[in-house]
């Protein structure tokens, strides 16, 4: 078996506030593989930005890590030093962000933010960085990337600049790369391009990827697995093809039968009511039971645990084996 490179076991983040401590992070496990592109989806608030937050160790006070561990190929980095920290970021954990306006100097050409990152994590002169940043730039689809190197952000589209922070992310030729809502901002056919830029370049480079999302497109189209979070826990994880075909959780189902099908067969799509549960008023039981449509006793009293499905799991009493409706 290949170790993971990224292994996170029962993770837990607290925010102390006036309504006291509020978990919004509670128990997650998960493993992202050498090359992998791991899905994590789910609605606004279901915890997914704050558990890649985690990761990268940027949980800042009155937030905190408080329970279980995260390691990078074996190594646990989660209690590790504010500037050991520091080092690990950009060198051996790569990130994309939502708007590529916010990662780039707006006074700085792109060139010179390469440069600059490469120098900072590589044993690279700044001729070497040069060669290597056009090389970069070239392989995420920048045209004429030697004219453009010397460009400001703003002289590039939002589907350009978003290609600059993919090479911003992979200049350091990281370990793992956390992707966060990084096609929210573009059009659907950009999306489609840059989607495709980081897939092949983390499959040939190996490099591990948490792609975090509110999209099933983009999760259909990008990733291997998925881990689809409600409420701060994994409700459903597994093969993407298996999850989307076959969903066990209600929640998952619900997920896929909002979305709309290219034949026009359904009539109506299917909705989910309510909304996610506030951290200081999550359900006893499973979080879901108030808008689930097959709750039962079980669901308001026990809290699930996840339950093998095939090559999947799903934390939903209607998968435990030997579980009925009690």
């Amino acid at each position: 078996m290949t170790e993971p490179t990224l292994s996170v076991r029962d993770l837990k983040v607290q925010f102390r506030s006036r309504r006291g401590l509020l978990t919004a992070i509670d128990g997650v496990s998960f493993d992202i593989a050498p090359g992998e592109v791991l899905g994590v989806v789910g609605e606004s608030g279901a915890g997914k930005s704050i558990t890649g937050t985690a990761v990268i160790g940027l949980i800042d006070p009155p937030g905190r890590i408080a329970g279980g561990e995260i390691r990078l190929k074996g190594e646990r980095i989660d209690g590790l030093k504010p500037e050991a920290m520091r080092r690990i970021r950009g060198r051996r954990i790569g990130m994309i962000f939502q708007d590529p306006l916010t990662s780039l100097n707006p006074l700085y050409t792109v060139g010179r933010q390469l440069v600059e990152t490469i120098t900072t994590h590589l044993d690279l002169g700044r001729d070497g960085a040069r060669r290597k940043a056009l090389a970069l730039l070239d392989e995420v689809g920048i045209p004429a990337a030697a004219a453009r190197i010397d460009s400001y952000p703003h002289e590039f589209s939002g589907g350009m600049r978003q290609r600059v922070v993919i090479a911003l992310a992979l200049a350091a030729e990281p370990e793992l790369v956390i992707a966060d809502e990084p096609t929210t901002a573009l059009d659907v056919s950009v999306q489609a391009q840059v989607i495709a830029v980081l897939k092949r370049l983390c499959r040939e480079r190996g490099t591990a990827v948490m792609l975090i999302t509110h999209d099933m497109g983009v999760i259909a189209e990008a990733a291997d697995r998925v881990a689809v979070m409600y409420a701060g826990r994994i409700a459903e994880i597994g093969p993407v093809r298996g999850v989307i075909k076959q969903p066990h959780h209600p929640y998952t189902r619900g997920l896929m039968g909002s979305i709309p099908t290219l034949s026009g067969e359904v009539a109506r799509l299917q909705q989910i009511p309510g909304s996610m549960p506030r951290l200081d008023a999550i359900p006893a039981g499973c979080a879901f039971n108030p808008r689930c449509p097959e709750v039962f006793d079980r669901c308001r009293r026990d809290r699930p645990e996840l339950v093998a499905t095939g090559q999947g799991a799903a934390a939903c009493w209607l998968v435990a084996p030997g579980e009925g409706r009690a």
